[in-house]
């Protein structure tokens, strides 16, 4: 029978990639929590893997470009805690704006929506901070178009209804998010809903 580390370590090597994040809950069907605790510290210590924050781990890996190790993948690490604790995670307003090209703002801290407990957690040094929504936010958790939705927001129903938005947003996003967004209007306020209709014009789209 194979120790629990060597179990472990098969897991990961089967995940498609190497930035994969796990935690003790990803291994509780080969053994128990006392068990899988013990072979994570084994591992840890030994170097092969990494743990990059409470009940977080990943495999060390080496960036050719910094000549160092290379920091933890902060978005398999937000999925790993969402699946380990169960809830929904979506970006921050702020973030989804500056990823969308809507704004050269910078949040200052890796910000995050959930349906979970507002808090803060290191994540390989970094700090995060989850904030508790409304359901009418993370209703689109899981929507491709949920970071449009999250900039939309964050923007307010002046700075979004700038035809420059619309414009940016209509050549930027594909047609998969703009059908997408267009598809779920009825869940945005009035003013968000006629900005998907703009944004989504194209009939092949929209229809």
């Amino acid at each position: 029978m194979l120790p629990m580390t060597d179990k472990i370590m098969k897991r990961v090597s089967a995940k498609d990639s190497r930035s994969w994040v796990c935690t003790p809950k990803d291994f509780l069907d080969l053994g128990s929590r006392e068990a899988v605790d013990q072979a994570l510290s084994r591992l840890a210590k030994a170097g092969r893997l990494r743990r990059i924050g409470q009940g977080l781990y990943d495999v060390p890996r080496i960036s050719r470009i910094l000549n160092r190790s290379a920091p933890a993948d902060l978005d398999a690490a937000i999925g790993a805690i969402a699946r380990r604790d169960a809830v929904r995670i979506l970006p921050d307003g702020l973030a989804a704006a500056n990823q969308l090209g809507l704004t050269t703002a910078v949040p200052a801290k890796a910000c995050f929506v959930t349906d979970g407990a507002s808090r803060t957690v290191k994540i390989d040094g970094r700090t995060i901070r989850f904030r508790h929504a409304s359901p009418s936010v993370m209703q689109w958790a899981g929507r491709s178009a949920a970071p449009v939705v999250q900039a939309l927001r964050w923007l307010g129903r002046d700075a979004a209804s700038d035809i420059h938005v619309v414009l940016i947003l209509r050549r930027r996003l594909p047609n998969n998010i703009k059908r997408n967004l267009y598809r779920n209007r009825n869940d945005l306020p009035g003013w968000a809903s006629r900005l998907a209709q703009s944004i989504a014009s194209d009939q092949s789209i929209a229809s």
